[in-house]
């Protein structure tokens, strides 16, 4: 029943995708940069990079070649969170003149979104739902104490 488990993923790369897109709603709402798109595909990508680091591990086995090729499913995870920095990086941007990194929340969003997908393919939906509605107390909630609290009005 190969199938089934490949619907599985397929289903795990939707919901983190959904998942995802929540976390970059506030980020395109916003207008900042790696909005809905970007972290519903990061997310989602996440997801089914674990996803097939399972698949690969048992092929492997069924192959009766795992003791000439060490599958490592945690390299997987290492090569994700490399590559994710990459793209939060490209997010990055200092501001000439003014001496102010810009858009490092988009960044950290980004692999947050990540974080999710990993626990959607891992079979964490309680996690990943949870994950998701915590970065909304993040955004919303704590944006508003800054501005509040935090942060001064522009000078004239």
């Amino acid at each position: 029943m190969e199938w089934v488990k490949e619907l599985e993923i397929l289903l795990q790369v939707i919901i983190a995708s959904i998942l995802g897109g929540i976390i970059g709603y506030e980020r395109e709402k916003t207008d900042k940069p790696a909005g809905i798109k970007t972290n519903m595909i990061v997310g989602g990508s996440v997801a089914l990079l674990v996803s097939l680091g399972e698949t690969i591990t048992l092929h492997f086995h069924e192959l009766d070649i795992s003791e000439d090729i060490q599958a490592d499913p945690t390299r997987i995870i290492q090569a994700i969170i490399v590559g994710v920095s990459f793209i939060g990086a490209g997010t990055v941007m200092q501001v000439q003149k003014v001496y102010k990194v810009k858009y490092l929340t988009t960044a950290a969003s980004i692999l947050y979104s990540t974080g999710v997908g990993m626990s959607v393919a891992l079979e964490q939906y309680i996690l990943a739902v949870g994950l998701t509605a915590f970065i909304l107390i993040i955004y919303y909630p704590i944006k508003w104490i800054e501005d509040k609290f935090i942060k001064k009005p522009p000078e004239d």
